[in-house]
């Protein structure tokens, strides 16, 4: 699919997938479930039959499971507006991370399953609250249930950009089934150091996984497209600042400006706070100073990110 020129998709505000078409939809929606027999869908490769009740590292089957959903106001500003992100969580991940901040949810467990018809339901419900857009936050191992949902939400009227909300650990095979129909990719990118990524998320290969996930985003969507202060289509990329430099945040926004885009949208997250298994692992025991805060956002300006989240340059 040819991506559009930026100029042109400042014209559009038409979602996507309202243009992929219904028989094109449920041939990815085939495509997806196919993923998940001997699953390849993310990078694990677990190569369980999910359809057949098995799980492997994600803990998930063939059924989505959600923990919570409503308006978020804690996103950036591009996706909040004024009545917020319609963030749907989705419960387990394809990540080990020990700091997780949202344990309870992906470690844990909490959450329900809801057939595709609900989670349908659930979108609708947040565009008739006014969000801006449909926030999937965790998406990666249950996209098929997820493109399942679609025909039944589009039929019923939904209208809004899709936000795929996501760890960074991506494939390309999957992504590129959800090309015409994410609007908004989010990734983070938590790790330049395979040895640090194995440690803590129990995935030495993220580094070079994050990157080739993130270059195929920007490549279906671009650089990210704002009007009047709200996010319509295009890449924001997330990197939470560790203590320490753990994250690699030099090399993670060299990265960005020269084989992405210095245009990208980057938010440069401080809030890092121990949680889960964080306080058995120094210098994760600590929140980060603002030193090493300023620092992260010095590299990112010198760098040449033109788009700092939060940050006039």
């Amino acid at each position: 699919m040819q991506r559009r020129s930026q100029k042109s998709l400042q014209d559009d505000i038409t979602p996507l997938y309202l243009g992929l078409g219904d028989n094109e939809l449920r041939e990815r929606i085939k495509n997806a479930f196919e993923l998940i027999k001997g699953c390849r869908l993310c990078p694990r490769q677990c190569g369980v039959d999910r359809t057949e009740g098995e799980t492997g590292f994600c803990r998930t089957a063939d059924i989505a499971i959600v923990s919570s959903w409503g308006p978020h106001f804690g996103e950036e500003s591009p996706l909040v507006g004024r009545h917020g992100s319609g963030t749907i969580f989705f419960t387990h991940c394809n990540l080990g991370c020990l700091f997780c901040q949202n344990y309870t949810i992906s470690h844990l467990g909490e959450g329900m399953e809801v057939s595709s018809e609900r989670l349908a339901s659930i979108m609708l419900e947040l565009q008739g609250l006014g969000c801006h857009n449909i926030n999937l936050v965790t998406p990666t191992h249950q996209v098929p249930m997820i493109l399942d949902a679609l025909p039944h939400a589009i039929e019923r009227g939904l209208s809004v950009p899709i936000v795929y909300n996501t760890g960074g650990y991506d494939s390309v095979e999957t992504l590129r089934l959800l090309e015409g129909i994410v609007d908004i990719y989010m990734p983070d990118f938590k790790y330049v150091d395979p040895e640090v990524a194995r440690r803590y998320s129990l995935a030495e290969d993220y580094p070079d996984v994050a990157k080739a996930a993130i270059k195929e985003m920007h490549r279906q969507v671009g650089d990210l497209v704002i009007r009047d202060g709200i996010a319509l289509r295009g890449l924001l990329v997330r990197h939470l600042v560790l203590p320490e430099g753990l994250a690699g945040t030099e090399e993670v926004v060299r990265f960005i400006a020269e084989e992405i885009s210095p245009n990208t949208y980057l938010n440069i997250m401080a809030q890092y706070h121990p949680c889960y298994k964080a306080f058995d692992y120094p210098p994760l025991d600590r929140r980060i100073s603002s030193r090493e805060y300023k620092e992260a956002l010095n590299a990112a300006i010198k760098a040449g990110i033109k788009r700092i989240d939060g940050v006039t340059i």
